[in-house]
């Protein structure tokens, strides 16, 4: 008779109280689908009175997270604390070494550490797996490792922050201002009390230096990406994005160039009538572009407790299918030794061009002189459009222009030289245009 699988739960939030739950009220039918029982044997967190819904008094409780990992009494340990060092590292570590499974929801740790727990977990030939790590309920990890054997992959973009989604999905709609959208957000629990992490872009590039890997075999490179928040975006580029027949969002995007690898996380207009402009609200997407299969969109509930413990669950399910002698895949999609080193490429040019919101003195002379800075640059211009609409003075217009392809450096070297000719009255805003499925 195949024994139970005993599972450890380190961090009862509402992520790791869903687990539990799902653990419960589904036990028959993962029985079935596993072929063996899944129990919840032990868990660790820091208040042992709080009610979270879920009968946990046959477990047994830790302190410490760390000797819950270490106990012979589990096989498979979930860690569900957070953050990429402390007790979530330290705990990870010491699962893994005592020859434990881990499954665990925490992209900061896999960003940071991701490498060398990988390499412990091959040592010790027990699986890491990290479905609800990027992208909540979205089985993109799953996709990447396994479904798509035989493709090689050439791009990855998408949705991978619910709460910036969120915003730009309301400022939209609503006509209302960043900063209030925000407000409303962190009140409805969409956003942290601290969203820095959210809206200037890290949460995204964690996520996306994750899918690097898988996509293209190389080591994590976190802190070789591009990164660009959403907190400038104002209602003046809502508004001309929708004239142009755009929508703005945040979207995160690797793909694989002549000079190397291009990560990087911005703001980004997409097409109207492109599915991923389609995604809204707290929704996650993302898109995989290889040479056989085509272009896939997998598009799903990005974050909340039932999304990422469905994830979790999964994982974990795929541990209690699996068989003693059964040879595990490698954690990133191949052994931690044979990925390639990262290889940064440069930013390149992006089809579609750019937009470029400027607010400028109203008086004679601007225009043109906007139009031979982009002409000295090389730039050609798909539009260039004044009006007085949006802007705080009566002296004051605002220019919007959309660029044909360029490169990054062109379009900087012509809004530092327009900035040079003192013709702005604002910050200028960039926004890159991205070819969208």
């Amino acid at each position: 008779m195949t024994h139970p699988l005993r599972i450890g739960i380190a961090g009862l939030g509402t992520v790791g109280a869903s687990v539990a739950r799902v653990l419960r009220d589904k036990a028959g039918e993962l029985t079935r689908q596993c072929g063996r029982d899944i129990v919840v044997t032990a868990v660790s967190a820091r208040d042992r009175g709080r009610d979270r819904g879920v009968d946990l008094s046959g477990a047994t409780w830790f302190d410490d997270p760390v000797e819950l990992a270490k106990s012979p009494d589990i096989n498979v340990f979930v860690e569900l604390v957070g953050g990429e060092e402390g007790a979530a590292r330290a705990s990870v570590k010491a699962a893994l070494e005592a020859g434990h499974h881990v499954v665990t929801a925490n992209k900061a740790l896999l960003a940071r550490h991701g490498l060398a727990l990988a390499e412990i977990a091959e040592k010790k030939g027990v699986l890491l797996n990290y479905e609800a790590a990027v992208a909540g309920g979205i089985p993109v990890i799953k996709t990447l490792r396994e479904a798509l054997a035989g493709n090689s992959v050439t791009r990855v973009f998408g949705i991978l922050n619910g709460t910036c989604n969120y915003i730009l999905t309301r400022m939209e709609a609503e006509g209302i201002s960043f900063a209030d959208c925000l407000t409303d957000a962190q009140r409805l629990g969409y956003a942290e009390a601290d969203p820095t992490f959210d809206i200037e872009g890290n949460d995204t590039a964690h996520k996306l230096s994750i899918l690097t890997s898988l996509a293209f075999g190389t080591r994590i490179a976190a802190g070789d990406i591009y990164m660009e928040g959403i907190s400038n975006i104002t209602q003046a580029d809502i508004r001309a994005a929708a004239e142009l027949g755009y929508r703005i969002k945040l979207l995160g995007v690797a793909q694989l160039t002549e000079s190397g690898i291009e990560q990087r996380v911005h703001p980004t207009m997409v097409p109207t009538a492109s599915v991923i402009a389609q995604v809204h609200g707290v929704t996650n997407a993302v898109a995989i572009e290889t040479d056989i299969l085509g272009e896939l969109l997998l598009s799903g509930p990005g974050a909340g407790g039932n999304a990422t413990a469905s994830a979790v669950v999964g994982d974990i399910a795929d541990i209690a299918k699996s068989r003693p002698g059964f040879q595990h895949g490698p954690v990133f999609g191949r052994p931690v030794k044979e990925l390639k080193p990262y290889k940064k490429a440069q930013m390149r040019s992006h089809a579609g061009g750019y937009f470029i919101r400027l607010t400028v003195h109203d008086r004679a002379g601007v225009f043109a002189g906007i139009a031979k800075r982009m002409a000295d640059n090389d730039i050609s211009l798909e539009s260039i459009v004044q009006h007085s609409d949006g802007v705080a003075k009566a002296t004051e217009k605002t220019v919007i222009l959309v660029t044909h392809e360029t490169t990054e450096a062109a379009v900087r070297r012509a809004v530092d030289g327009i900035t040079k000719d003192g013709h702005l009255t604002d910050k200028p805003q960039v926004i890159r245009i991205e070819r969208a499925g």
